[in-house]
């Protein structure tokens, strides 16, 4: 369900709410993603307001967003995406560089609608309902946002899937300009919490012992889970968890991203001065750089989020709700897959014919359904 009330656009599921509002220059300002509010469809102006941390005049150092905004200083705004140039110093969500060689970009709100839709098949199928059933398909809100200076567009897409509590996210830049300009980074997701207590859990490892779970607390300085092999890779997962220190298997707060791509990616989460943390996740930008020609596009992978008040339990049984209904294909998607086996702790390397037609003959006659040759292709 996506509710627009009150400036504010609220996205909601049976165990989860997110709502972000338009301020008054036009930018997107995250308020809250959490277990679910009651009734957040019907929250008054006052109670969207008061999730919004009041500024009355900029403080200490902080660059001010322009001359009649001074106490707008983005900073130590929670945003739902930054650039450079603005006065926000943290990681940024976005990054160009323009035909004169300037960096500085500015979005803000032109335009938002509300459909039933689900991604381009062509470009992110995973998220499609296999049967593609309309009343499958999950609430989409699309949000336009402009930087008239450089004639640039940038779609921020949401989809809402209620039926396993997960909203995804991505990003889709337009070249509107006359000129070229060169994106050093566009990211899939960004989420600014008004919180700092949160540790960041990833998966990481090498071949015969993937997975291996690793948590850090995010307290200050940036940390970073990211692969830079070309691949997703056994090395880093670009699945994260952030989470206070107190969260368990069944109990606890904790948020989720699951970056769906298998190329370079990057997750980081940082904490401003302000107590505010920052994460984001998508395409890895070191070494990345990508020529936006005039009247061009650029669209990032699908970052998967949820959150929970259920502990890593209550993710693990989202995400695979998740994967299990919207991107598992073919005819075992709902069905017990096969008994298997494999030829690997049989045959190791020393594969033949002949020892493969024995074990394969032996498996059928324990009622075996599926073979599986392993690992053959070394060879």
């Amino acid at each position: 369900m996506i509710t627009f009330r009150h400036n504010a656009w609220i996205l909601g599921t049976p165990e989860t709410t997110y709502i972000f509002r338009k301020t008054e220059t036009g930018h997107l300002e995250h308020l809250y993603y959490g277990p679910a509010i009651a009734h957040a469809d019907k929250l008054a102006a006052d109670d969207i307001g008061a999730m919004s941390v009041r500024r009355l005049f900029p403080s200490g150092n902080l660059i001010s967003y322009d001359a009649d905004h001074p106490a707008l200083t983005l900073e130590n705004v929670n945003l739902e995406m930054s650039a450079r140039g603005k006065g926000d110093i943290r990681e940024p969500f976005l990054e160009i560089v323009h035909a004169d060689g300037s960096r500085t970009s500015d979005f803000v709100y032109e335009s938002s609608e509300l459909s039933k839709s689900a991604p381009d098949l062509l470009t992110l199928p995973c998220s499609v309902p296999r049967q593609g059933d309309p009343e499958e398909l999950p609430d989409h809100l699309k949000i336009v946002l402009k930087d008239e200076a450089a004639a640039l567009r940038l779609e921020l897409h949401y989809y809402v899937y209620e039926d396993c509590d997960v909203i995804t996210r991505t990003v889709r830049l337009i070249n509107a300009g006359e000129s070229d300009v060169t994106v050093l980074r566009l990211m899939s997701a960004q989420l600014d919490i008004e919180r700092a207590d949160l540790q960041m859990t990833v998966f990481r490892g090498a071949w015969v012992r993937e997975m291996a779970r690793f948590t850090v607390p995010v307290t200050g300085p940036k940390v970073v889970n990211s692969s830079a092999c070309g691949t997703s890779s056994n090395r880093a997962n670009p699945f994260v968890m952030l989470h206070p220190a107190k969260t368990s298997e069944d109990a606890g707060f904790a948020v989720a991203c699951n970056l769906v791509y298998s190329g370079n990616h990057w997750e980081s989460a940082e904490v401003n001065a302000f107590g505010q943390t920052r994460f984001l996740t998508g395409i890895s930008p070191e070494g990345f750089s990508w020529l936006l020609k005039s009247g061009e596009a650029l669209e990032a992978p699908e970052a998967v989020l949820t959150c929970t008040d259920a502990g890593f339990h209550g993710i693990s049984r989202h995400m695979h709700a998740f994967v299990r209904r919207h991107i598992q294909r073919g005819k075992c998607a709902e069905e017990l897959r096969p008994i298997l086996l494999n030829s690997w702790e049989a045959c190791y390397f020393k594969i033949s014919e002949s020892v493969l037609l024995r074990l394969a003959k032996a498996a059928k006659d324990a009622g075996i359904e599926l073979f599986v040759m392993d690992d053959g292709w070394f060879l």
